[in-house]
């Protein structure tokens, strides 16, 4: 008897010995995302640009203060994501649907952001309405080291000639001194239906998966995030097919990529909506040493769609789809088309 009291109390302080260390492990916390921000555009017409067919530009009067109030939402729901869980706005963003630089410098002082001091990458790309990509970063945790943008020569199928569309952006840098890679993509649309318009989206797969490629011949255990409104589902062939991206993590090997987002979408969930139907087509996608069950550097821990209730319509024809800027000709004091999607990370930093 005096034995089993003995095991049993040993078990109880084990027990407990285990709880405590665990309750004592701290970590820290960091969100990436990526928001389509649908035509952050200003109200200055550029002549090198098709930006007047931008929806701020057909508007006839208040354009300033419709810009004022669009930079002023945008700045308000990349403050919030990710806060729930990191308790601050996301490190890193990548962004898609930016005019130029002068529209992200607005952003990133707007008063909900000012604090953070985010700086920014961008490049002008060769779209012919001027719609860009862009990445900001908070400096406090984020030092850039190299930043390149890369050129997606596409065709039209019919006439033969060029198409012009976003640049994919490469930043490389440290996050609070680990090196990391993040590309941020905004990949051709779907116009002229998804069939005729699905090589356009293929080849940019393609360059991006050359980007990745090279990175990894350098170091196969680089961190790479490839992130963006690829226009294309998780299950579409530029993501499965050229990427190789899956859907569960022991599938994963060296040198492969993997999308926490076909989870959401096999669950029904969206980032956009079309016709009663949702695509999930702003994904984040990362590389396999994000996903080692090590937690002395960076590691995976949640994706997500920041998807809350003030972002979506509340009634009529659209209800429950995300509460765009701009309809019908008018701002409608919304947010954008487009949900933003994040992945929090996650590091041990103690033990007390």
């Amino acid at each position: 008897m005096r034995s089993f009291k003995s095991w049993f109390a040993a078990v109880i302080f084990l027990f407990y010995s285990t709880l405590n260390a665990q309750e004592k492990r701290q970590f820290k916390v960091h969100t990436v995302a990526f928001y389509n921000v649908e035509n952050l555009f200003d109200t200055i017409n550029d002549p090198n640009k098709f930006d007047e067919a931008s929806p701020i530009m057909e508007m006839n009067f208040n354009r300033q203060a419709v810009y004022e109030k669009k930079v002023e939402n945008m700045a308000r729901v990349i403050s919030e994501i990710g806060y729930d869980v990191s308790k601050n706005s996301p490190v890193i963003i990548g962004l898609a649907e930016v005019e130029n630089r002068q529209v992200l410098e607005d952003l990133a002082n707007d008063e909900s952001l000012i604090d953070k001091n985010y700086g920014i990458v961008h490049f002008d790309s060769p779209d012919a309405r001027g719609i860009d990509v862009a990445l900001l970063y908070q400096k406090k945790y984020f030092t850039p080291l190299m930043q390149s943008n890369h050129e997606l020569k596409i065709y039209d199928d019919v006439t033969r000639k060029r198409v012009y569309t976003r640049d994919q952006l490469l930043v490389s840098g440290r996050l609070d001194g680990e090196l990391m890679y993040f590309i941020v993509n905004h990949w051709p649309s779907r116009r002229g239906g998804e069939a005729r318009s699905r090589p356009k989206r293929v080849a940019a797969a393609k360059l991006n998966k050359r980007i990745i490629d090279s990175l990894q011949a350098i170091d196969p255990y680089a961190k790479i995030f490839t992130m963006g409104d690829l226009n294309d589902d998780p299950t579409n062939a530029s993501v499965k097919e050229i990427l190789k991206a899956e859907r569960k993590k022991e599938k994963v090997k060296l040198k492969g990529i993997f999308n926490p987002m076909e989870n959401l979408a096999r669950k029904g969930l969206g980032t956009n909506a079309y016709r009663d139907g949702w695509s999930l087509f702003d994904q984040i996608l990362f590389t396999q040493p994000l996903l080692e069950k090590d937690y002395g550097s960076f590691r995976f821990y949640k994706a997500g769609i920041f998807n809350k209730n003030y972002l979506t319509n509340k009634k009529g024809r659209w209800k429950g789809y995300p509460l765009r800027s701009f309809a019908d000709g008018g701002f409608t004091n919304g947010f954008s088309d487009h949900f933003p999607v994040y992945v929090t990370l996650i590091k041990e930093v103690s033990s007390k």
